[in-house]
């Protein structure tokens, strides 16, 4: 059996073991989340670098057995490691995401009460990460919670929604692995792909000029991009029609090949971006000083 082959069932057996976990069991996937770790670390400055170094050694005092916490990368999937313990940690789960109808109007300080939303914990986390007058424990939690969720808000389906939990409620096929739901497939198989077909890799230091086009803006920003692309791209590419024109969308679907190929450029460019921005958020984190007030809209 050839790579090529071999790689495909691979990908299939993963997918189909994805079907047998909770809908909401996971946010984007634990490859993409680590992947947008990598290129933070290779575009952050020499001293931020070493600020984490630091702060990582704290990782003991958060008392959370089977999670590890020893590198960046480690720190992006942390907060999806810690659903094994709700107890704990269930006040956490609602901060990763804020889905908003992709048809109706965007209005991101909406269905955040409380800050229990992507947007606000992205703000919260980094200025929590930024207070040097805070034990290095606190500030690792921040750390962790921040770099996740600027991962988890760059997957378009954390902010758009057609009334299907963020297509967590769409069957989908993904090729020839059936059973998945359309929010899985873009947290899990399409991005690895993406990840993995680039023809140059997507972990590297970028210029200036690349930074300058892809990192920049809010975290409101960033959920309007992705709720946008999810109004534009996924959701017409899934079925096939623009989601809010016509009768509802059906309750199931497939992607074909044709389908997943014209993706698979949308999903890099957002594993780039949150990379990008997170390695522009925690170099802001790590600068000397308080950080600025938010603007408010």
């Amino acid at each position: 059996m050839g790579y090529r082959a071999i790689r495909h069932s691979l990908l299939t057996a993963l997918a189909a073991l994805a079907a047998l976990l909770p809908a909401q069991a996971s946010a984007w996937g634990f490859y993409a989340h680590r992947t947008t770790a990598e290129i933070a670390n290779e575009n952050i400055r020499p001293d931020t670098r070493a600020g984490i170094v630091k702060l990582l050694r704290a990782a003991p005092e958060l008392g959370v057995a089977g999670c590890d916490l020893a590198t960046l990368e480690d720190a992006s999937v942390w907060p999806d490691c810690l659903r094994k313990d709700y107890w704990r940690w269930g006040y956490t789960f609602a901060w990763h995401y804020r889905t908003a109808p992709v048809c109706e109007a965007y209005e991101p300080r909406k269905n955040c009460s409380g800050q229990n939303c992507i947007l606000a914990q992205i703000e919260r986390n980094q200025r929590i990460l930024a207070d040097e007058d805070l034990p290095a424990n606190v500030r690792l939690e921040a750390l962790a919670f921040l770099v996740h969720f600027i991962g988890d808000v760059h997957m378009p389906l954390h902010s758009g929604d057609h009334e299907d939990r963020g297509g967590n409620d769409i069957e989908t096929a993904y090729g020839i692995a059936p059973g998945l739901n359309l929010h899985w497939i873009w947290d899990g198989p399409l991005a690895e792909r993406a990840i993995t077909s680039s023809p140059t890799p997507l972990v590297r230091r970028y210029s200036a000029e690349e930074r300058a086009e892809l990192g920049g803006g809010t975290p409101a920003d960033w959920g309007r991009e992705s709720w946008e692309t999810s109004r534009d791209f996924v959701y017409p590419n899934a079925f096939d029609r623009p989601p809010c024109e016509g009768a509802d969308l059906p309750e199931e679907t497939a992607l074909t090949q044709e389908d997943i190929e014209r993706a698979i450029p949308i999903s890099q460019r957002r594993v780039v971006q949150a990379g990008i921005r997170m390695a522009e958020y925690l170099d802001a984190a790590f600068a000397p000083g308080p950080l600025p007030e938010p603007e408010r809209d």
